[in-house]
């Protein structure tokens, strides 16, 4: 088995439309999506935020 991770820069107005359009992409299998989520913080308290997403692929032998 052979397994190959991209990764997708993403914020919070593109993210579900970037992961589509690659998800419809692929060839292989998802084995797994991993979002970077990174602490911040702002007037209001402490949020998070998305930078980009990691997709782990497996990949079709053939």
């Amino acid at each position: 088995m052979r397994y190959r991770v991209h990764r997708i820069d993403v914020n919070k107005t593109n993210m579900q439309e970037k992961l589509e359009e690659f998800l419809n992409r692929l060839k292989g299998e998802v084995v797994s999506v991993v979002p970077n989520v990174r602490p911040t913080f702002q007037f209001m308290g402490a949020t998070a935020k998305v930078d980009y997403i990691l997709i782990i692929e497996k990949k079709i032998d053939l």
